[in-house]
């Protein structure tokens, strides 16, 4: 079967892209082989001025390169050669006698975009489904075929820099605002207006508008101008990346060298530098991580799943109303959304209509479709309504005998399939389901904070779980957008219980001397996009307290020292940002200065920081360790969800590839001896998980590659 479906109208040819057997688009080989070969004929077919190239995919044009032509290719060489084969193609567009146009609706990624800025003309949709990115940085890439020379050259150099040192989306006004997309319209007429755009350019009656402002071309018009800008990002992307990641410095090498040596020149140093990155440690890692997440976005059994068309959501707090937030955006679901009064309740509508209103006035979305999606939720006060639901998502406060209560409230209320999941972070699932009628419909679903910002949601299966309600819950999380992981129930699960002795270890160094803030410089420095003392606000110290409490008679098991030091923070008044007053004391909800009051539980005033790697390891190493602990305990099923939970709920460097692969690059036996001597010096909370052992003595990895 082709890739490439060809037909003519008003003298163009028009080249549907349809990849068969996938729901999206890639650039692959065999797109590029037959594009060649369509080149070749329209060079001499003098019945046609030229061509449009549209997508036969639902809401998508081409959603990127294929990741597994990369995947195959080990060595910089190799890698090199795969971006040379696409520049040889889109070179040959951009160069090409006769006119090619692309009407673009839906997501155009990657290769996809840059495809796009090798044509002659781009036309795209008026539809909030059409995005245009960059994203190659997230795989420690840069664009590489021809994104770093085309897009600062098209749309001016600042701009482009924000967005390949991002990733970031642009929507369709924006795109036209900077002259990215020449031309914006209905998603039915795309493919008219591109045939109009060929038709215009053959006939030498097309000049495209410069839309950079006065001041940008002044500044970006000359080499001073340039140096500066290209001194400023590299300034503020090492402040960002703290070294750990070598795409942004590269991406601004090519661009920059582009500039100086024309763009012939900079299309050939792209490709070298693009082999170069392909073949770290860090982009393997990131890669890795991209499969991992698209994996995490499929129902393993989809013919379990049962229908869900409206779901209730109780509590319409934060949380909750995040996770309405999350249901009617991506979702489409009809939601309820619960709390004891209306008035409460009305206030979690009211959150999500801001939210919607935000984006209407941003014109990702219209006002017609903010509307739309508004009236999708309805605030309550009672569990009537209740029988035609489907799912029930509990995220009121952590108290066991609440959720338990509830738990009885909804079962009457509902019907005998409706399922019933807690957002709990740490409370067990099989305590919340005791004394339930339908205990095998209860399930956990732990989302993170911003619901509508976090990507990640653990699935909590209990030994009663029916497989239905697992995949149905599954089903739920992947149309709200999110990446999903199946963990076996028990204290704290999985990223709640390696997030506990990670924190615990940071209030160790403060209780040892270290002063707040630099146990936060030194954990970002390793990678994490926050420290320790300001995820403790963050969080909640109230909330980290119950978690302590939860979890401790597990740790205390294994002879670790369980002193509930967030309990006494708590108790002197502390709570974090939600009162203003935690590790930092916050003013108008920002972060202000550290509140050394705190020191006066932890040993006093005088501070005297530690070894900086050291107080890393230690740090690291608790959650690393205790990751292991959990595969070795069934609560993970593999080493991939376990990289992918730490990397997605709890921010663990992503160019570090998740625990696992850590420790598979670090070495398992390097592991077990640091925590050995760790484990002499500073007591058994260090003791390697016995399966780490295991594994050291065996010269076995988590990882076979």
């Amino acid at each position: 079967m082709s890739y490439l479906n060809i037909s003519h109208k008003d003298s163009v040819a028009i080249i549907t892209l349809d990849l068969p057997g996938e729901k999206v688009n890639k650039l692959n080989e065999t797109m590029m082989d037959e594009f060649s070969s369509f080149l070749d004929k329209l060079e001499t077919d003098n019945d046609l001025k030229g061509a449009v190239l549209i997508s036969g995919k639902k809401d998508n044009f081409i959603a990127g390169a294929d990741i597994d032509m990369f995947q195959a290719r080990e060595t910089a060489e190799e890698i090199e050669q795969l971006s040379k084969d696409g520049h040889k193609i889109l070179n040959r567009i951009a160069e090409f006698k006769k006119p090619i146009a692309v009407a673009v609706h839906g997501s155009c990624m990657g290769g996809g975009l840059e495809l796009s800025l090798a044509c002659h003309y781009r036309v795209c949709s008026r539809s909030s489904k059409t995005v245009f990115a960059l994203p190659e940085v997230k795989l420690g890439l840069l664009p590489g075929t021809g994104g770093t020379q085309r897009l600062p050259r098209l749309i001016g150099l600042q701009k482009a820099l924000t967005y390949m040192l991002t990733g970031k989306n642009m929507y369709t006004r924006q795109a036209k605002k900077m002259g990215l997309v020449d031309e914006v319209t209905h998603k039915d007429a795309i493919e008219e207006a591109a045939i109009k755009g060929v038709q215009k350019i053959a006939d030498g009656k097309f000049k495209r508008d410069d839309k950079c402002s006065f001041v940008e071309k002044l500044l970006e018009g000359n080499p001073l101008g340039r140096k500066i800008i290209f001194s400023q990002a590299r300034k503020k992307t090492a402040g960002q990346t703290k070294g750990n990641y070598p795409a942004p410095p590269k991406i601004i090498d090519a661009v920059e060298y582009g500039y100086k040596h024309g763009l012939k020149n900079g299309l050939e140093n792209e490709t070298v530098l693009f082999g170069e990155l392909g073949a770290t440690q860090e982009s393997r890692n990131l890669v890795n991580l991209f499969f991992g997440m698209n994996a995490s976005k499929k129902v393993p059994n989809p013919d379990l799943v049962k229908p869900v068309k409206k779901l209730a959501v109780l509590g319409a707090g934060l949380m909750g109303s995040g996770i309405a937030d999350v249901s009617i955006n991506k979702g489409d679901y009809q939601v309820l959304l619960k709390d004891q009064s209306i008035e409460k309740a009305a206030e979690g509508e009211k959150s999500i209509w801001k939210d919607l209103n935000e984006k209407a006035k941003k014109k990702i979305i219209s006002e017609f479709e903010r509307d739309q999606i508004a009236s999708k939720v309805t605030g309550v006060d009672s569990y009537d309504g209740f029988k035609s639901v489907d799912l029930v998502i509990e995220a009121v406060f952590e108290d066991l005998e609440l959720k338990q209560n509830i738990v009885q409230q909804v079962e009457s209320a509902t019907g005998e399939n409706c399922i019933f999941a807690s957002n709990t972070s740490s409370l067990p699932i099989t305590d919340i389901a005791k004394g339930a009628s339908r205990p095998e419909n209860i399930i956990g679903m732990h989302y993170f904070s911003p619901v509508q910002k976090m990507p990640l949601l653990e699935i909590i299966t209990t030994d009663q779980t029916a497989d239905w309600v697992t995949q149905t819950a599954i089903q739920v999380g992947v149309k709200q957008g999110k990446n999903v992981i199946v963990v076996q129930d028990g204290p704290g699960f999985y990223t709640t219980r390696i997030l506990a002795p990670y924190m615990n270890e940071a209030l160790k160094l403060l209780e040892e001397g270290a002063s707040i803030e630099y146990l936060d410089k030194i954990m970002k420095d390793w990678g994490f996009p926050v420290g320790p003392m300001a995820l403790f606000d963050e969080v909640g110290i109230d909330v980290g307290a119950h978690v302590a409490e939860t979890m401790s008679p597990m740790f205390a098991k294994r002879g670790v020292d369980t002193k509930n030091k967030a309990q006494d923070l708590l108790d002197a008044g502390l709570m974090g940002r939600k009162n203003k007053l935690g590790m930092y004391r916050y003013t108008d909800g920002k972060k202000k200065e550290v509140n050394s009051d705190v020191y006066k539980q932890f040993g006093g005033s005088q501070r005297n920081d530690p070894d900086k790697e050291t107080a890393q390891q230690r740090i690291a190493l608790t959650m690393i360790n205790e990751a292991v602990w959990c595969l070795q305990e069934d609560i993970l099923s593999s080493p991939t969800d376990g990289d992918l939970g730490a990397i997605l709920g709890l921010g663990f460097p992503p160019f570090l590839g998740g625990p696992f692969r850590y420790i598979d690059q670090t070495g398992v036996q390097n592991i077990v001896d640091t925590l050995k001597a760790f484990t002499e010096k500073y007591g058994p909370r260090f003791k390697p998980a016995p399966l780490l052992e295991d594994m050291a003595k065996n010269g076995e990895s988590f990882f076979c590659e």
